[in-house]
């Protein structure tokens, strides 16, 4: 199903000049490699000669053209492709592929190709052992490991080599292969393992891809048998650099490290009473010679908090820790935060820590995994909640937007970092599991290039791409399946923002009050009164004040507050009527209502498609969107239920309520 032969035939029909002028690079031999097995599939053929007009379509390496996009127009007759690297001849070759035989229109004007993000990174959360609690692949809902089985690097890499292709079709330029949550066997890699990892990065280099590990903080002392590993030790920074020193003699084009530090119980800086620049700057320095990059992760909380305690709030602690530290990280330290406050929620607020930090690298993290977005098993395309975010801007109308901050765009001295995402993929015969769960892989890796795209013309781009030449009603049942399938989870899950309510460890399925009394700080404090968080300035803890202005003010009043939000923001009675004109409880009831009952008419809609697809492919989507009909049911029940016994307030059109 990935990059089907079918979407080559406009380009494979075709004569095509590969003008790259004796230049041998890997890259250029995918390329060469992409258009010779085009044309000898589909009867073109790839020539020779000085005169561009010998081909239909013309790739050229040239010193004028942009270095990572490229420029493409059609003139007499010609379609010409030049790029100033071979990364991108590539990225233009399968723009080409993209337009199929509308790159061959003669209307088709030049035009200027280039990415807006300069980092375009997928982050894998594979384990090469076992773990006893998380799997193989942490928070991975699509099998084992594409990279590691038996303990070790897999011997037969084809299906790397298959995804790498694929990576490289859509333009992503990084990848991150083993868990932010480095285990014992993983924080080998940098060391005993680093043959393996020679491995897999000559399977992403063909495609423009540099390969990054996940690094332990305690590497020093775990893997090198040192006492400390206090940042501003002499032994430690010596040891970091004789690690990346002898990183760099196996992958000479390595990419550098991404690093969870005093999160969650991974160790970290605040052991040796240093702060997250320290940290930082320590690998960063040891990195910069060979122009590698720290991505350090922002995700830092603290998960033993008492519930009892309603001043320690999760959702302010990214900003608390790193907002004061803005202008002290090194420049090849890209500061990696979550697109909201809490983690990767069904809604929540933009987070206050992208609008903080002008003078830091930072790059937005999304997650196309589905962890707490029905992981998989629920058809849940998220491209209109990322762009929707994208385009948030956190100083109000007129001002930049979060794709601006990350992309280093709309400033004159902002610094450039772009966009990574937890990836979807695993061994499962699907790919992803869910077989429509690649759509958020492609729409990611495009949103990545090009943020203000549109996300439905993404949706429909990876319709046609992924199911060529089927009848055009197929097209439209994905379309309507996947189109407003975001909206949908939301409506029939954890209500206004208030976030969680899931099954405690595995986080699938509903249990409202199963993180309430823990020590995670994800809580709604709902009672018989009301629900929601108060994070006002005026009488809660103050979130709202990390905001810019108009936000802050916005954020703080309950009656500019956006429904969406409500509950993230405020603690409101049952009985407090929405902006849409009913009361929060009515608002549970309706929307659980109407949410269950789309995931009903999507079954439907795809059963009568039975035979258009093929068989395999058709019944594992029936399997899973029938399971994503039973989840959303009992979601529907459960919160309907849970209103009403807190409340006392019935549903006002007299639906069944348990």
């Amino acid at each position: 199903m990935w990059l089907p032969d079918e979407v080559f035939r406009p380009l494979g029909s075709r004569r095509v000049r590969l003008d790259v002028a004796g230049t041998d690079d890997v890259v250029l031999r995918t390329v060469h490699d992409e258009v010779t097995a085009a044309t000898h599939r589909f009867g073109g053929a790839l020539v020779g000669g000085p005169d561009a007009t010998t081909g239909d379509l013309a790739l050229t390496l040239t010193s004028d053209a942009p270095a990572d996009g490229f420029v493409v127009g059609r003139h007499d007759a010609v379609t010409n492709v030049r790029a100033g690297s071979p990364a991108g001849l590539l990225h233009g070759l399968h723009h080409v592929v993209r337009l199929g035989e509308a790159a061959f229109a003669d209307d088709l004007d030049e035009r200027r190709v280039v990415p807006v993000n300069g980092i375009r990174m997928l982050d894998h959360w594979d384990n090469v052992d076992v773990h006893p609690v998380m799997g193989q692949v942490e928070r991975g809902y699509a099998g084992g490991s594409i990279f590691y089985a038996d303990g070790r690097v897999r011997d037969d890499l084809s299906r790397v080599a298959a995804y790498a292709r694929l990576l490289g079709s859509v333009g992503i330029n990084a990848v991150s292969v083993n868990n932010v949550n480095v285990h014992r066997t993983e924080a080998r890699l940098l060391t005993d393992g680093l043959p393996d990892v020679a491995r897999l990065a000559a399977l992403f280099r063909p495609h423009g891809i540099r390969v990054h590990l996940s690094v332990s903080f305690a590497a020093p002392m775990t893997v090198g048998g040192l006492p400390t590993s206090d940042p501003l030790d002499a032994d430690v920074q010596a040891w970091w650099a004789a690690r990346v020193a002898d990183v760099y003699d196996a992958v000479p084009d390595f990419g550098g490290f991404v690093v969870k530090a005093d999160s969650e119980g991974q160790p970290g800086p605040f052991a040796y009473g240093r702060d997250h620049a320290d940290g930082a700057n320590l690998l960063a320095r040891a990195l910069k010679p060979f122009g590698g990059t720290v991505f350090w992760r922002a995700f830092v909380y603290d998960h033993r908090q008492d519930w009892r305690d309603r001043s320690t709030d999760r959702a302010r602690a990214a900003h608390d820790h790193f907002a004061p530290l803005d202008g002290r990280f090194d420049d090849n330290v890209v500061l990696q935060v979550k697109y909201g406050p809490m983690d990767f929620q069904t809604r929540e607020p933009v987070s206050p820590v992208i609008a903080a930090m002008p003078h830091t690298r930072l790059a937005v993290e999304l997650q196309v995994t589905q962890e707490y977005t029905g992981q998989q098993k629920h058809a849940v395309w998220l491209g209109p909640q990322w762009s929707e975010i994208l385009r948030f801007r956190p100083w109000g109308e007129g001002g930049r937007t979060v794709a601006d901050v990350a992309a280093g765009t709309g400033a004159d001295d902002a610094p450039r970092a772009g966009l990574v995402a937890v990836s979807n993929v695993g061994d499962d015969d699907f790919w992803t599991g869910h077989p429509l769960a690649q759509a958020n892989l492609y729409t990611f890796a495009r949103l990545a290039w090009s943020p203000d795209a549109d996300p439905g013309a993404l949706l429909d781009e990876w319709i046609g791409l992924t199911f060529p030449g089927t009848d055009p009603v197929v097209g439209e049942t994905l379309h309507r399946v996947l189109d407003d399938s975001w909206r949908t989870y939301e409506d029939y899950t954890a209500p206004l923002g208030v976030g969680f309510m899931v099954r405690p460890g595995h986080h699938y399925g509903p249990d409202v009050d199963g993180y309430e009394y823990t020590p995670w700080g994800t809580y709604h404090f709902a009672d018989r009164d009301g629900i929601g968080v108060d994070r006002t300035r005026a009488t809660g803890t103050g979130f709202t004040g990390q905001f810019p202005a108009p936000w802050r003010d916005v954020y703080e009043d309950v009656t500019t507050c956006p429904d969406e939000l409500l509950l993230f923001f405020h603690h409101v009675p049952w009985s407090h009527v929405l902006h849409s004109g009913v009361s929060v409880a009515q608002h549970v009831y309706d929307t659980h209502g109407d949410g269950a009952a789309r995931t009903v008419e999507n079954a439907a809609a795809w059963d009568a498609i039975a035979g258009q697809v093929p068989a395999d492919l058709h019944a594992r989507v029936a399997e899973r969107l029938a399971e994503q009909v039973r989840s959303a049911h009992e979601w529907r029940d459960q919160l309907r239920t849970y209103v009403f016994r807190h409340s006392g307030i019935p549903d006002a059109t007299g639906r069944t309520v348990y």
